[in-house]
């Protein structure tokens, strides 16, 4: 038998190459760039099309995800960080790469005298200019233009509040920044400036000051030269939509676009149209929208999800696309499987459910998958509660559901206050009890899971990472009679420290969901930190932490540890040697194996052998 013969159905999911939706330069739309795993790590990879020919970008140990294109498709940008800490510098190397072909090869930085910092976005232009946003500690958000041949990158912008590069127009002269000037992280505003010198064009703004909950987000200029008009994302109907926005002479365009849930899109290459992304109560669907007539035409695609859609030259829409039961593909309209990775392949799952149960802040939406040949119930239940917070789980196709199922678990994913995808108000109402709201859901979801048959409630999981492991944690301290085990990764764990300690751009945003800094206002940032409450934690933890971690540090999660230590709480910790996660496959799978093997002990059901081994327990060996 070979290994992939045996290796279990869950690992394969991990270990199954993938690949993302293809990037292709805007005029040179043979030359693309995507990522995939094969190697066992996450890299970018260049494809062009007209030869067929592939090769690996970048090598480094723990993998590469942020990459783009020059418009004319000659140069290929990435973002070097150290061990996933998220600061770094970019780099560019040749689309045909270095002689030899070797990942790497011809690297060199891109905008020399740029310091390291985290990145707040980037935009390419025709003529070789970039325009490139950092965000630091202590400088806040400044955005910088660099030109072929005229020495340093020049500022153009800086605030302490936080602001990303939105996008470039087709000739170069203008660059549309979202900020948050009015100290709102959650709403942007837009603010479109000149290239040459940064003084500003025009400003459209929905928060008037801050008093108003109106975002605004960038979804790209008009694709011809001389078009200064921009395409932009606003909430002015109580949910995502798109309009036009012609900062030249102020004029805007809502479009009528009569679909519920929120809309998306982006422009057809000739500008006559849009590829509308249409997402509605936990699936997406694509649509073209003519600009002229505003004809609404579907365009086909199968039931589940689309995580990705672009409109080529030809008029074809290649979408990256999959269900909870199917996993991700990349097709074209065309009828084409556009990437088919070599290899094993990843095995399917079970479909999602839909449930709607009464909460205390309206119908919360949540999504059930029951393990193979299981109708009934009790069963044991893993609630595996999304990150974001602004997020919302879908029904497309995730390989650690799935490993839940195979080992006997239902799965069930809360979409939670604050989730995206059921309008402004049911995302906008997570604001200063924050956690309190999202836990109020989930226990109403919960008392359905037991009251219909479905979970075991002597057998509950509450699992997550990132803002997910921050509710597993502040759930096991507030709901404590409710939960049977707790797997929290890469989590707040205290909410103070973690403020003190995270990047400049989440604090912006804690500032915004609580209404100030723990020091203005330390009652809810005690209200809403799971080391208040660690001392009423009654279910064996397990908690994951990357030793890099810019968006949860590891420092405030030591001092949790700390505290179940000190009462001889049953725990395990488990660091690696990354960030925010990890795009490492095999440390993946060794994360994911070690929640199972958690879980299943605690609950004394059968573990597999194949499951790797825990570090060693801290507090009372588990009962049984």
């Amino acid at each position: 038998m070979s290994d992939a013969e045996a290796m279990p159905e869950w690992e394969k999911r991990f270990r199954a190459p993938r690949v993302s939706l293809p990037e292709w330069a805007e005029d040179a739309p043979d030359r693309s760039l995507f990522v995939s795993n094969a190697t066992g790590t996450y890299e970018l990879y260049a494809w062009d099309r007209g030869t067929g020919e592939q090769r690996q970008v970048t090598d480094r140990p723990n993998g590469t995800t942020d990459g783009t294109l020059t418009p004319d498709g000659t140069w290929i940008w990435w973002f070097d960080d150290t061990d996933g800490d998220e600061f770094g510098v970019w780099r560019r190397q040749p689309f045909a790469g270095g002689a030899d072909g070797k990942p790497g090869e011809g690297d060199e930085l891109a905008v020399p005298g740029l310091a390291a910092a985290y990145s707040a976005g980037l935009a390419l232009g025709r003529d070789g200019t970039a325009v490139v946003g950092r965000s630091t500690d202590a400088e806040g958000t400044t955005i910088h233009v660099a030109r072929p041949g005229a020495g340093e990158a020049v500022e153009i912008y800086r605030h302490r509040e936080s602001a990303g590069v939105g996008d470039l127009s087709h000739d170069g002269t203008l660059v549309a920044v979202e900020h948050t000037e009015h100290g709102d992280a959650m709403h942007s505003a837009i603010r479109v400036v000149r290239t040459a010198d940064g003084s500003a064009v025009a400003e459209l703004d929905d928060t008037e000051g801050g008093t108003r909950e109106l975002g605004l987000f960038v979804m790209g200029f008009a694709p011809a030269s001389g078009d200064t008009r921009l395409l932009v994302g606003h909430q002015r109907r109580g949910r995502w939509e798109p309009m036009v926005w012609d900062p030249a002479t102020g004029g805007t365009r809502e479009l009528a676009i009569d679909l519920p849930g929120d809309v998306g899109a982006e422009w057809y290459p000739d500008g006559s149209a849009l590829l509308v992304v249409h997402s509605y109560q936990a699936r997406s669907e694509l649509w073209r929208y003519e600009l002229a007539s505003g004809e609404l035409t579907r365009v086909e695609t199968p039931p589940g999800s689309v995580s990705g859609a672009t409109a080529r030259p030809d008029g074809s829409v290649e979408f990256l696309w999959s269900s909870a039961a199917e996993p991700p593909a990349v097709r074209s309209t065309t009828g084409a499987v556009v990437l088919d990775p070599p290899g094993l392949t990843a095995p399917g799952s079970q479909p999602v459910e839909d449930v709607w149960v009464d909460g205390p802040g309206g119908r919360i939406h949540a999504l059930v998958q029951r393990p193979a040949g299981h109708a009934g119930g009790p069963l044991p239940t893993v609630f595996d509660i999304h990150g974001g917070p602004t997020w919302h789980d879908s029904d497309a196709f995730a390989a650690q559901p799935a490993a839940w199922l195979d080992h006997g678990f239902a799965v069930v994913r809360v979409n939670y206050r604050g989730s995206t995808g059921y309008g402004r108000a049911w995302t906008d109402a997570l604001k200063h009890r924050v956690g309190l709201i999202e836990l109020e859901d989930i226990a109403a979801v919960r008392r359905w899971a037991v009251d219909s048959g479905l979970a075991d409630p002597e057998r509950l999981v509450l699992a997550g990472a990132s803002w997910g492991g921050y509710l597993t944690l502040l759930g096991l301290g507030t709901q404590p009679q409710a939960w049977a085990v707790g797997l929290a990764a890469v989590p707040v764990a205290d909410y103070v420290t973690a403020y003190h300690d995270e990047m400049d751009a989440l604090k912006a945003m804690d500032r915004t969901l609580l209404g100030g800094t723990p020091e203005e206002v330390p009652e809810r940032y005690a209200a809403s930190s799971p080391l208040t409450y660690v001392d009423q934690v009654r279910a064996p933890v397990y908690l994951a932490a990357g030793v890099n971690d810019p968006r949860c540090p590891i420092r405030q999660i030591d001092h949790y540890v700390e505290r179940l230590a000190a009462r001889a709480h049953p725990h395990v910790v488990y660091r690696y040697d990354a960030g925010h996660g990890s795009l490492v496959v095999a440390e993946r799978v060794r994360q994911v194996g070690l929640e199972l093997r958690f879980a299943l002990e605690r609950l004394g059901m059968p573990v597999p052998e194949h499951l790797p081994r825990l570090p060693e327990s801290q507090g009372p060996a588990p009962a049984g």
